[in-house]
């Protein structure tokens, strides 16, 4: 079956929609190419009915790794744990005083998750020289409601060079500089996904809702998680790493970073660029992703204060799922299929997360005092959806710490009751791993309440 451009790769679409629609999700395909530019003009309106209604569904596909004997998923078998402390230092000290988190406790923890989980960034042997350029303006886009920018961001040095494209839309007639979100993106900005669709007005092809951002006056900009890195990285050899290698290295130290880490770091290159573009306020920026992208999106915003607000999309472990509690995607399961999305010396914690002197709720509280968004769907259990609530309940004790609001209850919300005026923000809806068009509005409504509402001055 073909792929929805908006998912994850572990995506597809409801499984009858392929076989009325066999082409037009191919890549670089549009509503003009292939079988549909010669069906009959009302077979063709049905079919994009059928589109617009699918699009946005949850998917009823799972993939086989979803099926493995050995996966906790009954809340009941759900073995007993105890999470690390966290708001004890490692040498005991109680943390009572937010000078002693930014200064003591939340330095260790961002250092147990670098060396242990997701790999640090070493300095370059060679200086490295990165330069941007606008090599395309559309400022007619979806005629003439906003404009496009396509961005080159260029890395070199003696080890050699690497580039991304990032993608930055801003809606025209609004009073710039504007707050924005950055997606962390399945889809390639090299690709036709980020063109408008004609057949479905306000939406992109790959589904997003970008209509909706400019109407509420938020840029949007799109960074493509494969630039830089493989999306199943093995070698090592022609992604970003290589121009970090030291003099006879060819492949990442045990400790040194990954494929997540490597898509955080071209986060916060994307938003170096954001701060030289007079049209996005870079103080404004929410990083947003799902699945992957949302892993990588939390770890960016832990380390890159810069990001205004982080948004987690059904991130699953290790985002902000607990890894303690052993449901759905372990640890083990990661490093098996994925083994270097974290750095090597995770696989040390395969079946031994207790092991591990951090887990999820400590990277979320590592992103305070800023905003902060989970969002799951009942049906992912891959994803732990109660494991992510619990991880962003046990995280709001250090927003309470910092004098902000955190979930006041261990009980998750009922299904599609989000909660939106609060530092830390959640929703779990009905259906599977996917960004629906109630997903979108949340995020929406989060990123208003905070980067544009009555909590605008204080989060600044």
């Amino acid at each position: 079956m073909r792929r929805l451009l908006l998912r994850s790769p572990q995506h597809t679409l409801h499984p009858k929609l392929p076989r009325l629609l066999p082409l037009p999700f191919r890549r670089g395909e549009g509503w003009g190419e292939g079988l549909l530019g010669v069906v009959y003009p009302a077979v063709l309106a049905v079919l994009a009915v059928l589109l617009a209604c699918f699009a946005v569904q949850p998917c009823s596909a799972r993939e086989p790794k979803e099926s493995d004997k050995d996966l906790i998923y009954d809340e009941a078998r759900v073995p007993a744990y105890d999470l690390p402390p966290l708001l004890v230092s490692s040498e005991g000290k109680s943390i009572t005083t937010p000078d002693e988190w930014f200064h003591l406790r939340r330095p260790q923890i961002m250092s147990l998750f670098g060396n242990l989980l997701y790999g640090t960034v070493p300095a370059p042997e060679s200086p490295l020289k990165v330069t941007s350029v606008v090599v395309q303006t559309d400022n007619q886009f979806m005629n003439g409601l906003a404009t496009r920018k396509d961005v080159r961001i260029r890395f070199n040095n003696a080890k050699g060079k690497a580039e991304m494209l990032i993608l930055v839309f801003v809606p025209n007639n609004a009073s710039n500089p504007l707050p924005a979100f950055l997606m962390l993106s399945f889809d390639s900005t090299h690709g036709s996904g980020f063109n408008a669709d004609r057949s479905r007005p306000g939406l992109l092809r790959n589904g997003v809702p970008i209509k909706e951002f400019f109407k509420r006056g938020f840029g949007f900009v799109a960074v493509y998680q494969q630039d830089l890195v493989g999306h199943n990285e093995v070698e090592f050899l022609s992604s970003i790493h290589h121009l970090f290698y030291r003099e006879g290295q060819s492949f990442p130290k045990a400790y040194e970073w990954g494929v997540i880490s490597a898509i955080a770091w071209s986060a916060s290159r994307a938003l170096d660029y954001l701060a030289t573009d007079h049209d996005i306020d870079s103080a404004r920026v929410a990083i947003l992703g799902h699945s992957k992208c949302g892993k990588a999106a939390l770890w960016a915003a832990a380390q890159d204060q810069r990001f205004a607000l982080a948004i987690s999309a059904e991130s699953g472990h290790p985002g902000a799922a607990l890894s303690r509690r052993k449901s759905g995607e372990t640890l083990d399961k990661m490093v098996t299929r994925f083994p270097y999305w974290l750095c090597r010396n995770a696989w040390k914690f395969a079946n031994h997360e207790d092991d591990l002197p951090v887990d999820q709720h400590m990277l979320l509280a590592c992103i305070a005092p800023r905003p902060l968004y989970v969002m799951s769907g009942v049906d992912d259990r891959w994803a732990d959806p109660r494991g992510e609530y619990l991880s962003a309940y046990h995280a709001s004790a250090v927003y309470r710490l910092l004098g902000k609001k955190g979930l006041e209850t261990e009980a998750s919300p009922p299904v599609g009751e989000a909660i939106i005026k609060s530092d830390v923000g959640y929703h779990v809806r009905e259906g599977g791993h996917s960004i629906q068009m109630f997903d979108w509005l949340r995020f929406l409504e989060f990123g208003e309440y905070h980067l544009r509402g009555e909590t605008t001055d204080r989060h600044r």
